[in-house]
């Protein structure tokens, strides 16, 4: 009989008891978690605050009781494993309701310890009104603060994922908010230019978004229960709770104390069937480093898809298959408000560090028919190789349709599909739903029309450089330029005037071409090349030049 011992429940863990046993109705399997909770959903906890999830019971996955009775798992809540003997193949643990400890032998070990909120040695940090938000304590202890103070004003450190959630959540409750973050943009997954949408949703909504600033130090009032934050560029605020959301760090306490391999990154060292350097521990989830599934490099990515389907593999190895986890994409999606944020596979900044060659293409078009009521427009961001097409990577940003178009490219990209294969995808249309051309398919048409030498790009980020060789064109109609605005020292002549009017473009100069989105550009630009001009057009038009700036 196989004894599995678990170490560590929610995403992981849980997946890993579950999936055990149901491969092996004799083995037996226990399982440790130093908290109350064994299984509940960790992505929820802000939708809790913010009062979106108003049962609390719902975000209970699975209790000790619930386990014993489907899977004949032996739960330990408020126990703690404190050490690993590897040479005995036992495991000390330690009640912490009575404070005894004893030993647990295995069979095979796993680990599913998560990843911790990183809070950094800022000065007076530790205060009763400091939160982070891991679990389901944490949670109790914001809502008992949010209870107890009643902050007239709330301050967030860190755009990422809990950042964002924990930001509206303070929305939805009516207290206002300062959001804090270092880099300069929110959300890094995505790269500067597609945030700028974000920002100004997160503005819009009376947000007071800080960027390219840090907290420095911290004052606890405590005769009114408040809090003086003062910032690295000089500026204070007075707040009356904190959350610090500015990442996770994996616990590897146990793990490295048992001498089993870290990685460069931090994590646990595992090889592709979830193995440690012990061939009878396996480790799981947020605590681990995986292959990137487009470099093949070691990543930390904390997400609980990867998380769950690590668990179940280990399990089948424990149990004498033979499973081979694929690598991690980082296909991940977050909502500010009305508006979905989403991205898969490797984004610019990656690219450009690593010293990848890349090529980049922008689209912003309807989710559905432009004329069936309540089209939103997709922008969308491909990344691929110039050499052989390869989908690098994707990000778009919207209020309908994201989630729909990353997991189509997730999926594009998983499968080793290419650009030039992306133009022939065929993708649900009718009007309330898409688009005969979808999103995807234009921004395939945009990629291939460059690997072929039909388009000539050039990217926002580029347009402040333009040299006496240059000229620029604005094609879009003169109303627009007075509503929504136009690049400086631009020539404006409608598309539909041109080729009227080519007599007052020079021959002897590169004509930079913009529109709105690109698309005008691009019929602009033919018309131009086949007319014996040099041309270049401004991929994602406008839209992109002028989101990338807030």
């Amino acid at each position: 009989m196989t004894k599995i011992v678990i170490i560590g429940g929610v995403a992981g863990g849980a997946s890993a008891a579950a999936r055990a046993r149901r491969l092996s109705e004799d083995a037996q399997i226990i399982m440790f978690e130093r908290g109350e909770f064994v299984s509940f959903a960790n992505c929820g906890l802000p939708y809790h605050i913010g009062g979106d999830i108003q049962d609390r019971q719902k975000l209970l996955l699975q209790t000790p009781d619930s386990f014993l009775a489907r899977f004949n798992v032996d739960v330990r809540v408020m126990n703690e494993v404190i050490s690993i003997d590897r040479q005995a193949k036992q495991v000390t643990v330690k009640n912490l309701l009575d404070g005894s400890e004893y030993t647990e032998s295995y069979d095979f070990l796993l680990l599913s310890p998560g990843a911790a909120p990183v809070v950094p040695p800022i000065q007076g940090i530790q205060t009763p009104l400091t939160h982070s938000l891991r679990n389901i304590p944490d949670m109790d202890k914001i809502i008992a603060t949010l209870k107890t103070n009643q902050p007239q004003h709330a301050t967030v450190v860190g755009g990422g994922f809990i950042g964002l959630e924990m930001m509206e959540a303070f929305h939805q409750l009516g207290i206002p908010t300062s959001l804090i973050e270092m880099a300069d943009q929110v959300m890094t997954p995505v790269d500067r230019e597609m945030a700028g949408f974000v920002h100004q949703t997160i503005q819009e909504k009376g947000i007071d978004l800080r960027l390219n600033v840090a907290l420095e130090s911290v004052i606890h009032h405590e005769d009114n229960n408040s809090l003086t934050l003062t910032l690295n560029n000089g500026d204070t605020l007075e707040t009356g709770i904190l959350i610090m959301a500015i990442g996770v760090r994996p616990e590897t306490t146990l793990a490295a104390n048992a001498g089993l391999t870290l990685g460069e990154l931090g994590g646990i060292w595992v090889n592709e069937q979830m193995q440690t350097s012990d061939p009878f521990i396996y480790a799981v989830g947020d605590a681990v480093e995986e292959k990137d599934f487009v470099t093949g490099q070691q990543s930390l990515v904390p997400l609980a898809g990867p998380a769950n389907r690590q668990g179940r593999m280990a399990a089948d190895n424990m149990l004498g298959r033979n499973e081979s986890y694929q690598g991690t994409q980082g296909t991940a999606i977050c909502k500010v408000f009305d508006l979905a944020v989403a991205s898969t596979g490797k984004n610019e900044k990656q690219l450009k560090r690593d010293g990848i060659e890349f090529e980049k293409v922008y689209v912003h078009t309807a989710s559905h028919a432009s004329y069936y009521p309540g089209a939103e427009v997709v922008s969308f961001k491909l990344l691929f190789a110039p050499q052989n097409g390869k989908i690098l990577g994707a990000q778009a940003v919207g209020k309908d349709g994201i989630d729909k178009r990353i997991d189509v490219m997730a999926v594009a990209q998983r499968a080793g599909m290419t650009v030039e294969q992306l133009q022939h995808l065929e993708l649900t249309y009718a009007p309330p739903f898409g688009s005969a051309k979808d999103v995807i398919n234009q921004a395939a048409f945009v990629a291939n029309n460059i690997i072929k030498g039909d388009a000539t790009p050039i990217h926002y980020d580029q347009i402040e450089q333009l040299s006496a060789d240059q000229v620029l064109l604005d094609v879009r109609n003169p109303a627009e330029l007075q509503n929504v605005g136009f690049i400086e020292g631009a020539i404006n002549i409608p598309v539909d005037q041109l080729r009227q009017r080519m007599s007052e473009l020079p021959k002897d100069k590169e004509i930079v071409i913009y529109c709105q989105v690109g698309l005008r550009g691009n019929v602009a630009y033919r018309q131009l090349v086949n007319n014996g001009f040099k041309a270049r057009n401004l991929i994602g038009g406008y839209r992109t030049y002028s989101f990338a700036k807030r």
